[in-house]
């Protein structure tokens, strides 16, 4: 799959899902868990333990699914992740290195951006997406403010989404948001797959409302 079909799924997905656990075993019921809540871009997060091996597995466990890798902080981490076989990379800082990274490979990559600076720098290395992050500690205000000189560049907002406001950041120009542990936190008797499935599938219905207004 070409890096423009990868991203156009991405794009088209509007939601990707963040698994991030101390707990390498659990990636396999979340993974199933949200992928049968409908959604279908997912990444690994490099602090998870054995992240290239959770990556390689899910991978052949679900050709379906669009499975890429998340936290990539530097080109060492990003050489790791896609010998595994991620299918896009997610940073959550301005690292420019990686872009060229990740095109070699043929692969998009999601970079971290938050200040004006910091997202031209971003846009102008090819980052084929911007992670708005931390989102909610500047607020959906802060996108809207940031779309007025980057009205071309899409946005997808990370960091503190949760159902209550996940209209204000599509309202204020995000094209999609990054879900983290607002999918997967639950007391430790209720953290099980389905009640995983039903908060993504939550998540999911209530995006596709917001899209399917008049």
């Amino acid at each position: 799959m070409s890096r423009e079909a990868i991203k156009d799924i991405i794009l088209r997905e509007r939601l990707m899902a963040i698994i991030r656990t101390k707990e390498p075993g659990e990636v396999s019921m979340i993974l199933e868990g949200l992928l049968s809540g409908e959604i279908k871009v997912l990444e690994i997060t490099s602090n998870t333990p054995g992240f290239e091996d959770l990556i390689r597995e899910s991978r052949k466990r679900h050709p379906e699914a669009l499975i890429g890798a998340g936290t990539i902080r530097n080109t060492s981490i990003a050489q790791k992740a896609l010998e595994a076989g991620a299918q896009f990379l997610v940073s959550p800082n301005t690292q420019t290195e990686l872009v060229q990274v990740a095109h070699e490979h043929h692969v998009p990559i999601v970079m971290g951006a938050l200040t004006p600076t910091e997202v031209s720098d971003a846009v102008e290395a090819g980052a084929d997406i911007i992670k708005l992050f931390p989102a909610a500690n500047f607020g959906s205000n802060y996108l809207k403010a940031i779309k007025g000189p980057f009205d071309q560049v899409s946005f997808f907002a990370v960091g503190g989404i949760h159902l209550d406001n996940m209209w204000e950041w599509l309202e204020a120009g995000a094209v999609g948001l990054g879900l983290g542990a607002v999918l997967t936190d639950f007391e430790k008797d209720k953290f099980n797959k389905e009640n995983i499935e039903n908060r993504a599938r939550t998540f999911v219905k209530k995006i596709n409302t917001y899209y399917a207004r008049p």
